[in-house]
């Protein structure tokens, strides 16, 4: 199985006969490139158009985070599945305003129905939040009656308000204390985790949406303007409670961050290095880890279920059959 690789170093990319290596100031490592599905880069790297032609070939991504975290861009090669008539059905269903709505629509309502599994998890486990759930149930029942996607995200947000206020109630530690959302930079350290696990789905789905005939610039729920990708940003919004927020629970509760973790910069709190690389390889636990799929009969992991939910897009996209959302069962 293809994996991602996370770069933290400072170092070269360099491209040796055929395969790939990455040479800092006091190591040279070797990647074999036909291992490798995607590489995320923290650290300042330098790479040549030798290099980024072999990953165009050997079908690379590389996407790149600046020293706090920041998404900053991918290097996108061509699609190898590139579909013109995909481009089209996209841009018809965006275009209308009914399809486009609708889709949105299907997007919160499985963000919704994840948000609320999550705290009925913890409410089943002795977190009080009956309130919270019932306030959260009552605003997703305006869902279908919006009319635009203004008035759809505005539910949306009210949700997700009622939804942070769960945070401390279900992490419950004095050193990690969440007073509302916030980013750009994160005021405080659920934040710096919130903003930094949200960046890696997109970044996953991004990657995912690069093995499908889908164009990842054209989105529903975002608007599809002159940012380079919007629709990876409409999908992680279903995975983002169940993959970032559950983790985050867990590492917090498993004490595998804690303070020491963090650093204060520019005016807000980022994680360091030794905590981001701990968030990464239980990131990539988590996408590995395997449940049962209801319609399959078959485990299957946590990335291959965006994968299937992409495809799902395409059929409904070319209707085939009407798209349903991904909703955890636990």
């Amino acid at each position: 199985m293809k994996k991602t690789i996370y770069v933290f170093n400072d170092g070269e990319f360099k491209r040796k006969d055929n395969t790939l290596y990455f040479e800092t100031e006091t190591e040279k490592k070797y990647l074999p490139v036909e291992d490798i599905k995607e590489i995320i880069v923290f650290g300042e790297v330098n790479l040549n158009k030798r290099l980024l032609e072999f990953l165009t070939k050997k079908e690379v991504i590389l996407h790149f985070l600046n020293n706090y975290g920041y998404y900053i861009g991918s290097f996108y090669p061509r699609e190898h599945y590139n579909s013109g008539y995909m481009i089209l059905k996209q841009s018809e269903f965006y275009l209308r305003t009914d399809l486009r709505l609708n889709l949105a629509k299907r997007f919160i309502h499985g963000a919704v129905a994840n948000i609320n599994n999550v705290i009925r998890y913890y409410h089943n486990r002795g977190k009080e939040m009956e309130t919270e759930i019932n306030q959260i149930t009552n605003l997703a029942s305006r869902i279908d009656n919006c009319s635009d996607i203004e008035t759809l995200m505005a539910v949306e947000g009210n949700i997700k308000e009622i939804y942070y206020t769960t945070f401390n109630t279900i992490i419950d530690k004095k050193d990690f204390v969440f007073s509302g959302r916030n980013k750009r930079p994160p005021q405080d350290r659920i934040n710096a985790l919130i903003s930094f696990g949200n960046t890696l789905a997109y970044i996953t789905v991004l990657s995912e949406i690069y093995k499908t005939h889908l164009d990842p610039r054209i989105g529903f729920l975002h608007a599809t303007n002159f940012r380079r990708f919007t629709l990876n940003l409409d999908v992680a919004e279903i995975f983002k409670p169940i993959l970032v927020d559950r983790l985050i629970f867990s590492l917090l509760g498993r004490n595998m961050l804690n303070k020491n973790n963090f650093e204060s910069k520019i005016n807000g709190i980022l994680m360091n290095d030794k905590g981001r690389k701990i968030f990464v390889e239980e990131w990539e636990n988590r996408l590995k880890a395997t449940i049962k799929h209801r319609h399959l009969g078959r485990n299957v992991s946590y990335r291959s279920i965006i994968r299937m939910e992409l495809y799902k897009l395409e059929k409904h996209l070319i209707g085939e059959k009407e798209y349903q959302p991904f909703i955890s069962r636990w």
